[in-house]
């Protein structure tokens, strides 16, 4: 099954919008993509189709497209460079009537174009010849398997095609269907971790079963590649994959290696993302999940172990993950406003798609009361502008108004901006979705040096002080 975090259905007209519904059905992580003018109702939308569709065919994501074969084929043409890495590409009739596998024989596209026509209740127009008279790609092994010599099988399968028996070495189920001879000059040899006795060849495939996979959950940190630490750096530059948001991978994409295959998809499918990372791990791959900050807060570290416990599969349980810890948003902006985390801290996530405001509004009640700093992450987005304004009423009937805060924005990337208020001058308008605020305690300080301002929170409390409290 092709398991890519994000299969997108991209469709022109809105006659074509129930037949990627039942696509999606048999399909749930496949994501609709209509044209803005022309389609209501789609996950998403775009307003240049060939723009669309090259960007997500270089991002690695399999694309099904509800439209004449053509206009997909003129479309990607100037992006067919390497046949190993093409993502599955399909076209499907608008009616449902058809469904063409056109690129991604090596990604498994003949067998997503199988799951979409049975979906339909429509044969797929396969027409590799190898797969037909044999029901297998000698270039595509099951998961688990690797082929040592690809550059020989294309003419080793012709030979096949052309009547020559293969004398078969070891245990190979999906190559049942070969006309098997052992006397035969051709040799399919199939082998453990170990190096194979015999030299791969023109006149010999040899398939080696691949060790457990690695699975490093990478913190990039807030922006810059100058935060990131040597470990997430080496990470990177081996994994065989890169998994992630695709503006997070743009980040670090100077690192990547012309032969590590981007897998990039929407911000909001951290468990598909989760789950498609491990089944990459679990074919023996090197995958590095990439996450900015620090991986394990508000992040995909816990994604991926949510994953590993309500979705798990036999082949992730030797799977060899690791989480490597970045610099953290809060930590970036501490650092660049002084020390405002310099004693008892929290973080507070504003956000409530996890959890309800009821419970984010005791919280604040609560670390207000114990007089602990405060990083709130996730302030507002495009939707969500009310419950900054409530986190500033909640903390103002306990902190004095004249508690710094500071607003430090687009950390590490161009447009990096930190600003210095107190709470009482705190406005949403001065918020966006980039945005990390640290709101200080009773104790935290504003100084000067010259012509800097410094924030910090004094590592202790006074004798008296503490007697008070």
């Amino acid at each position: 099954m092709v398991t890519r975090d994000c299969l997108a259905i991209v469709i022109l007209g809105s006659q074509s919008l129930p037949v990627a519904r039942q696509i999606q059905a048999a399909l749930p992580q496949a994501v609709i993509y209509g044209l803005a003018t022309r389609v209501e109702g789609a996950d998403y939308t775009y307003t240049d189709f060939g723009e669309t569709v090259r960007e997500l065919f270089k991002s690695g994501t399999a694309i099904v497209g509800g439209c004449a074969a053509g206009i997909l084929i003129r479309t990607l043409a100037p992006c067919l460079t390497d046949k190993w890495q093409e993502p599955p590409v399909l076209a499907v009739a608008e009616d449902g009537s058809a469904v063409v596998p056109l690129l991604g024989g090596l990604q498994g596209v003949n067998q997503l174009a199988r799951q979409i026509g049975s979906a339909l209740n429509t044969p797929p127009a396969i027409t590799t010849t190898g797969e037909i008279r044999f029901q297998t790609a000698l270039l595509a092994p099951p998961a688990g398997y690797q082929l040592l010599n690809p550059e020989d099988a294309k003419t080793f399968a012709a030979n096949l095609l052309a009547g020559a028996k293969v004398r078969l070495v070891g245990n190979a189920p999906w190559l049942a269907n070969l006309a098997i001879d052992p006397g035969a000059e051709l040799t399919i040899v199939v082998t453990g971790q170990e190096p194979p006795a015999i030299v791969p060849g023109p006149n010999c495939l040899v398939y080696q079963a691949t060790g457990p996979g690695t699975l490093a959950i990478v913190g990039t940190g807030p922006g810059s590649v100058a935060w990131l630490s040597p470990e997430a750096r080496l990470v990177l530059q081996t994994a065989t994959d890169w998994v992630g948001y695709k503006t997070y991978l743009d980040l670090v994409e100077p690192l990547r290696l012309p032969t590590t295959i981007r897998h990039a998809s929407d911000n909001r499918v951290e468990i598909d993302r989760a789950i498609h990372a491990l089944d990459l791990a679990a074919q023996g791959r090197s995958v590095a999940v990439v996450s900015s900050g620090d991986p394990g807060i508000y992040a995909m570290a816990a994604a991926v172990f949510e994953a590993l416990d309500h979705h798990s599969k036999p082949a992730w349980q030797n799977v060899e993950i690791q989480v490597c810890p970045g610099i953290s948003a809060m930590q970036a902006a501490a650092a660049l406003a002084g020390a405002p985390l310099g004693h008892d801290f929290c973080a507070i996530s504003l956000s409530d798609i996890r959890k309800p405001w009821e419970v984010i509004a005791q919280r604040i009640q609560a670390v207000a009361v114990a007089d602990l700093a405060i990083a709130f992450y996730n302030p507002v987005s495009q939707e969500r502008r009310w419950q900054l304004g409530q986190a500033k009423e909640i903390l103002l009937g306990v902190r004095s108004p004249q508690t710094p805060v500071i607003l430090a924005r687009s950390l590490g990337r161009p447009g990096q901006h930190i600003k210095i208020i107190s709470l009482g001058q705190l406005q949403t308008e001065d918020v966006d979705m980039q945005t990390v605020l640290i709101v200080g305690s009773s104790k935290t300080r504003m100084i000067h040096q010259g012509d800097r301002q410094w924030v910090y929170t004094p590592r202790s409390y006074s004798q008296n002080e503490t007697a008070n409290q």
